[in-house]
Order: structure tokens, then sequence, then C-alpha cells
């Protein structure tokens, strides 16, 4: 068996430790080196073979890690080691949004230390279809999805949306399942985080934290691009107005 590659989960905190170091690599003997590599072989990420492989997650193995994060900066004078193109788009993102990134680093400590990740089983469509997970990191991810699957919370979800007899419909698209279906979609929609999980924290969900998509809007939420994360239902409606057939952007990228 071959050493997995490094997770987005594994990046987002090896990014976190070199960025709090100002962008310099960490040796092997460093305290943080040391604490995240105990951190990173207690991730529910990687078959229990690849723990008996030489030098897995090693101390060694985080150092020059963070050595690609901070040789391969483009403020760096020197010559980058060779790494990845997850690595590289994960250095894009820390440049792009810092505070975002180490938001997401602190939730996944957070939810390894409280237990709570590790408990989580993986889920359905964890994975887009590159199989590449959003850039704040599959545990994020696998308990959004969970949250979001919870019946309890999708009841809950749906009756507040149909208060005042108002009809069950995808708040970004309008789309309503009972309408296009007849019997068959009355009552149903999906539901969907509002907010990511590294911005909310692991605390628990509430009602206003999730909004009714229909599958299609929902899975384009859910959906990465390199470099980018979450996608709000308000931030995919401005995305369809702006693709939109007759917008001003979508008229000036078929012009160009």
């Amino acid at each position: 068996m071959r050493t997995p590659a490094w997770t987005e989960d594994e990046l987002v905190l090896a990014g976190a430790l070199v960025v709090r170091n100002g962008w310099r690599e960490l040796r092997t003997g460093d305290p943080g080196v040391q604490e995240l590599s105990e951190l990173l072989l207690s991730l529910p990420l990687h078959p229990a073979e690849a723990h008996t492989l030489p030098g897995f997650r090693s101390p060694d193995s985080v150092s020059r890690k963070t050595s690609d994060f901070a040789t391969n900066h483009p403020g760096y004078a020197g010559r980058g080691t060779r790494c990845g193109e997850p690595t590289r788009l994960m250095i894009r993102a820390f440049i792009d949004r810092e505070q975002e990134m180490l938001d997401a680093a602190d939730a996944i400590e957070e939810g390894i230390a409280s237990g709570q990740l590790q408990l989580i089983p993986p889920q359905p469509d964890e994975d887009d279809d590159t199989g590449v997970t959003a850039v704040e990191g599959r545990l994020l991810v696998r308990r959004a999805l969970a949250r979001e699957r919870d019946p309890k919370l999708r009841r809950l979800k749906i009756k507040q949306a149909r208060q005042g007899g108002r009809p069950l419909r995808c708040e970004v698209c309008d789309f309503d399942f009972a309408q296009a279906y007849g019997p068959l979609g009355e009552g149903y929609i999906e539901v969907h985080h509002v907010t990511p999980l590294h911005a909310s924290g692991t605390r628990s969900t509430r009602l206003d934290d999730l909004a009714c998509l229909c599958a299609n809007c929902h899975r384009m939420c859910h959906k990465n691009r390199p470099g980018e994360s979450w996608r709000t239902p308000d931030a995919l409606r401005a995305l369809m107005h702006t693709s939109a057939p007759g917008s001003a952007q979508a008229a000036s990228t078929t012009a160009s």
C-alpha cells in the first residue's frame, strides 16, 4: 500500500500551522509539528493499514509538508519544493482567504478534540464529481451532510417553511416539487446549511441555519471549485442571476 495523499482536512491543518508561523517552515522537533502529527493520526480519514506504513504522518512528514507550504508561497525567494496541485490550491486559498481558512482549521481541531467528528460515518455526496471535497475539509462537509439528513431537523424546517400556508419552494430558484410532480412531490424539499461549519462552529443546528432547496440547487451549493468552498443560497442565487441569458455579465462573457 502506498502512503495516502494528503486530504483537504490535513492540508487545512498544515497550512494553518505554517500561516501562524509567518509562512515559515517548521522543523521536526517543533512542538507544533509534534502536536499536528498526533492530531493527523487521530483523523478518521485513512484505512487502518495506512497507519502501519513507515513514517505515515510522522513529525518528519509533517515538517516536509510545512516546507511545501512555505517554499511554494509566491513571496518565497528560493526554490520551492515539489508538491502536488492540491497543496498549491490550498496555499492560494490561505493567501486569498486567510481568516476563513484559519477558522476552518479551528473547527476541524474543535470537532476532533470533542470526539464529534470521529463518530460520523461517511456520507453520500461528501465528494463532488471530481472526488475532491470542499476546501474547508471533508470532515466538516461530512458533519454538515449528516445534519442536513437528520429527519427531525428536516421535518421541523419544512414545518417552519409552510407556516401560514406558504407553498414549499426552493429558496433559490422557486422550484415546487408538488407543482411539478403532483402528489408524488407533495411535502418534499431538501435542506442545506446556510452557513459553513467553520463559520458557525460545531454548535447544535438551529432552524434558521437551514434553507429549503431543490435537489439541483442543493447540489450546486455543495459543489466546489478550486480554491472555493461553501456556497450559500444567496450566493447561488446571485450566480444564477449573473449567468442567466440576457444578463449584463452573461452578455459580456459571450462577447468575449
